[in-house]
């Protein structure tokens, strides 16, 4: 009888053992506090909290993600000062990499592959009275005066902030064309800048502008019905486009002038970037940023919430958490495959 007992006793605890080293199992970032990095654009934002999600119901105690420029990220992560960030967009973030990147950070997984455009867009009704198909047109005094909104005798060019990758490639095309005596880029705040772009083609006025996919902006002004996507005069590569060129040209571009069209931007992987140390001591973390995907026009419609004043962190992460809920199938064979690797 005592035998019998103490067998009993046993098994107990080994089912006990058992239960929670599958709970363990199920939570392997229980007790790991994470510091995330977003972009400042607000396509950034979804694809964070979609990530920030999905750690938290591996256990990982993510923090609040701190905004910064990329040229900081990308210097934080190699320093160890941020973890990770879900914004890396490449090729064109090549050129924003500190000399000891590689050797302390990593990119990984591809969040959307080859999706990403970026480009010059000009309102549809200029296009087809001035001929417009390329920014070579900004030199005809005709374009630039029709362009000219604020009386400096060159065309306003809606562009993007300092520390963008993007304003690094239209700083080259502004010398690489010589546009310089003929185009203004505008650098002020990107949602600023798209705001008053959106007034001006509602005063029927001009408008050329810069924008990339995903964004809320393909919905505001539409490819092909209110804009349309123009060339440049010539593939011109930058220095971190270098090798790219036959990715410049992108063919079946909707709402653009030309097919195929050379957009002068390479169409960019969006990928998580993450301190090395990181990722080794948070095999769960890393397998599932090598997992996750997220289509573009789902990035676009939670984008275009946020534009439209869904924008506190509570109603950003429940936007994401109800992507991953309409996405679970999916969602919990990242989860699955993470908590695997954390074996």
């Amino acid at each position: 009888m005592k035998q019998s007992v103490l067998i009993s006793i046993l098994v107990l605890f080994a089912l006990a053992l058992g239960g929670n080293a599958l709970g363990q199992n199920e939570r392997p970032g229980e007790g790991v506090e994470v510091q995330p990095a977003v972009a400042t654009w607000e396509s950034a934002l979804p694809i964070e909290a979609i990530f920030r999600a999905l750690l938290e119901e591996l256990g990982y105690d993510v923090q609040p993600a701190q905004g910064v420029s990329n040229p900081i990220f990308y210097q934080a992560v190699a320093q160890g000062d941020v973890d990770y960030w879900a914004n890396g967009w490449f090729p064109i973030h090549n050129g924003q990499l500190p000399a000891n990147f590689e050797e302390n950070a990593s990119q990984v997984g591809k969040i959307v592959e080859a999706g990403a455009l970026g480009g010059y867009l000009v309102d549809k009704a200029s296009v087809e009275e001035f001929g417009i198909t390329s920014l070579d047109d900004f030199k005809r005094p005709e374009v630039k005066e029709a362009f000219d909104a604020n009386g400096d005798g060159l065309a306003d060019l809606g562009a993007c902030p300092p520390g963008w990758g993007c304003e690094q490639v239209i700083s080259h095309h502004m010398d690489a064309y010589e546009l310089e005596n003929h185009v203004n880029p505008i650098t002020a705040g990107y949602s600023a800048m798209f705001a008053d772009v959106v007034a001006r083609y509602n005063a029927g006025e001009p408008i050329l502008y810069y924008t990339w996919t995903p964004n809320y902006t393909t919905v505001e002004l539409v490819p092909g019905e209110d804009v349309m996507w123009i060339n440049v005069p010539e593939i011109l590569p930058s220095e971190a486009q270098q090798g790219l060129e036959d990715f410049m040209s992108v063919s079946a571009v909707e709402g653009a002038v030309d097919d195929p069209l050379d957009m002068g931007f390479v169409a960019n992987d969006i990928r998580a970037v993450a301190n090395n140390e990181f990722l080794a001591e948070n095999p769960a973390a890393a397998r599932l940023f090598e997992l996750i995907e997220i289509p573009l026009a789902d990035v676009t419609e939670i984008t275009v919430r946020i534009s439209q004043g869904e924008n506190s962190e509570r109603e950003i992460l429940a936007m994401a958490n109800e992507w991953i809920d309409e996405n679970r199938d999916a969602a919990d064979e990242w989860l699955q495959e993470a908590r695997a690797a954390a074996n």
